[in-house]
């Protein structure tokens, strides 16, 4: 279901978060559905638990799942498939950003971009 790339400079915790971002964006998973356990997932990815419970933390603190104890982790209705894929494309673009200044870019530069299309 979830796919990480060991050798991405992205941590592992953040990529689990964007896959489950991405599967709402999709449409795989549904607002109420029920989202894989964190040790299944652990297994599942050979990651350690603790990785795999910090990206669903970091889900639920933005309210995109909820979690019952003994029932497992949801998501929620806030991640709807278009919110999904507009959070999505704001990560890309802050990733473009981030890539750019890295390369020399200037602010101004940035913000000359960003003027001209709006």
């Amino acid at each position: 279901m979830f796919q990480i790339d060991f050798a991405a400079r992205e941590p592992i915790y953040e990529q689990l978060y964007a896959g489950v971002i991405k599967l709402a964006a999709a449409g795989v998973i549904q607002p109420g559905d029920k989202l894989p356990p964190v040790r299944s997932i652990a297994a599942d990815l050979g990651i350690n638990p603790n990785t795999a419970a910090k990206a669903y933390r970091e889900l639920e603190n933005e309210g995109y799942i909820y979690s019952s104890v003994g029932r497992g982790s949801f998501l929620t209705d806030k991640l709807s498939a278009e919110s999904a894929q507009k959070l999505m494309t704001l990560e890309a673009f802050r990733k473009a950003a981030k890539d750019a200044f890295s390369n020399g870019a200037q602010k101004e530069e940035l913000l000359g971009i960003i003027e001209k299309l709006y």
